[in-house]
């Protein structure tokens, strides 16, 4: 090579080198940086799950289970279940705080690959002060129409007499329980953030996620810490930064690929402490200061909400297959995230 092909050479080569870390930056100010996960490179889990939770009936008390079958409106058996008045609209925590002390246990088997209820199979219902309630998980026959929760309503599966009897002694008001019908109903989600994608009796999406290290960031700011149950994730993640959760738009979870579709908004559920049923101001109160939207989204239209947590979608939820299955200590890759929780969708 001759001295003047030689200098072309370098001066390519130096133009290169200035060149590609600010198309990393313009990537970086747009939101839309990749991790090594997405781009093929072998790289460490961002996370892993250390805790799933199932919650059978809405409002009532979670399970924590080492697995859990992903079906097309979140994991198998959580909210499926819902009890409502005597107009059969939900009752939830935000009316009856009661429901909180309400224990659920399904069989073990019940989250096993493939795993279907005989007549044996029962879901256990207690309550301080109450004997033991058993549902059967077959069908049941009673068909209960003009059924609502918030924004939906429909046809639901009546659990009978003796279950409503239960819940009307229970909460000194007439209750009945009823089972999310879905040989006939769907519930689709806001299809602004997740179209083609449904629920049964979840508030608005199929699955929430939540990090240890999030928790643990907001106690450091509590007088008395809070658990998880507070809030009431599906999935509780641990090995990442606070507030990551944030942030991610595609994660991938063992071979599953789940959205991140909206930060969630909370209530104030995560004020009534479970053990109790008593409300107080915490932990709404300091999330109001470190997690609302005028905080985290200051451009933002404002709506005087907090946030804490990661509403998920599944992709491979929609498709047929074998069972797809979510496991405790199972890695989490970070595929796509936005840069800062205010370009995060909420």
């Amino acid at each position: 090579m001759d001295k003047r092909s030689l200098q072309r050479t370098k001066e390519r080569r130096s133009k290169q080198s200035t060149e590609y870390p600010s198309l990393l930056w313009k990537l970086k100010e747009k939101g839309m940086e990749k991790t090594s996960s997405s781009t093929g490179t072998a790289a460490a889990a961002d996370a892993k799950i250390s805790s799933i939770f199932i919650f059978p009936i809405k409002s009532c008390r979670g399970i924590s289970v080492p697995q859990a079958p992903i079906t097309p409106t979140g994991f198998r058996w959580d909210r499926q279940w819902l009890v409502v008045n005597q107009k059969r609209r939900a009752y939830t925590q935000r009316v009856e705080p009661k429901l909180a002390l309400v224990e659920v246990n399904l069989p073990e088997e019940a989250f096993s690959e493939g795993w279907e209820p005989t007549k044996n199979s029962y879901m256990e219902i207690k309550a301080p002060g109450m004997d033991l309630l058993k549902i059967s998980l077959c069908k049941p026959p009673q068909v209960a129409d003009g059924v609502s929760v918030w924004e939906w309503s429909g046809s639901a599966l009546d659990e009978g007499d003796e279950a409503s009897k239960w819940f009307t002694d229970y909460l000194g008001k007439p209750s009945r329980l009823v089972r999310f019908n879905a040989a006939s109903e769907t519930r689709p989600v806001d299809p602004m953030y997740a179209r083609g994608h449904f629920i049964m009796f979840s508030d608005q999406y199929p699955f929430m996620l939540i990090s240890q290290e999030s928790l643990d960031a907001l106690n450091k700011l509590l007088k008395e810490p809070v658990p998880i149950n507070r809030f009431r994730p599906n999935i509780l993640v641990t090995g990442c930064e606070p507030f990551s959760e944030d942030l991610w738009t595609e994660i991938q979870i063992s071979q599953f690929s789940f959205q991140g579709v909206k930060l969630c908004s909370r209530c104030k559920v995560p004020t009534i402490n479970q053990h109790t049923a008593i409300a107080g101001p915490e932990p709404n109160e300091t999330l109001m200061k470190v997690r609302s939207d005028r905080v985290l989204r200051p451009d933002k239209k404002q709506q005087g909400k907090i946030y804490f947590g990661q509403n998920l979608v599944c992709k491979e939820s929609l498709t047929e297959g074998k069972a797809k299955m979510v496991k405790v200590g199972d890695p989490i890759h970070v595929i796509n995230k936005v840069s800062t929780a205010a370009e995060a969708a909420a």
